[in-house]
Order: structure tokens, then C-alpha cells, then sequence
């Protein structure tokens, strides 16, 4: 809830949201986020910025840069493997 905000975010709900690194931890920082999925607490979500966060639904004239996209139920992270650069032929 906020006691002050833009007539376009009246019935939205803003949720103080904490980027993650690959392996779960937690990194430095917090983003407040729009939330148009219904999102609960300390559940892992999918947070979009900047003009991606204005496609959210209901988000399109809405002065947003961050907003909750999706709820995560799983997360499966797979090695990346570079190969080395072919040379120029």
C-alpha cells in the first residue's frame, strides 16, 4: 500500500522484490515492482524493466519500469559451454 501514488497505479499492488544470482543467493538491492500476476509472499518471480515492464497487462499508459510478469515454480539452470571461435574462412 502507498499513501501517495500516480492515479494510474490506484488498485495496483507494488511489491519490494530482490534480484537473485543463478545459484538462488542473494544479491545487493531491492527493485519495486508493479505486480499483475497476483504474486505472494516470498514466492519467485519473473520481473521484467523498462519498456517490457509497460507490455505488462494493464501496464500500457502506466509509469512503470518494473513490473511482476510470472510466478516461478522451478528453476533449472544448465551449464553454459563455450566453444572456442571458429577461425574466419
Amino acid at each position: 500500500m502507498a499513501s501517495q501514488k500516480d492515479p494510474r497505479l490506484e488498485g495496483k499492488k507494488l511489491l519490494i522484490v530482490r534480484p537473485v544470482n543463478l545459484d538462488g543467493t542473494d544479491t545487493t538491492g531491492y527493485v519495486v515492482a508493479v505486480d499483475t500476476v497476483g504474486a505472494g509472499f516470498h514466492e519467485r518471480v519473473l520481473v521484467v524493466a523498462g519498456s517490457s515492464a509497460r507490455l505488462a497487462q494493464n501496464m500500457k499508459d502506466a509509469p512503470v519500469d518494473a513490473a511482476v510478469v510470472g510466478v516461478i515454480d522451478t528453476v533449472d539452470v544448465k551449464r553454459l559451454v563455450r566453444y572456442p571461435r571458429r577461425p574466419n574462412r
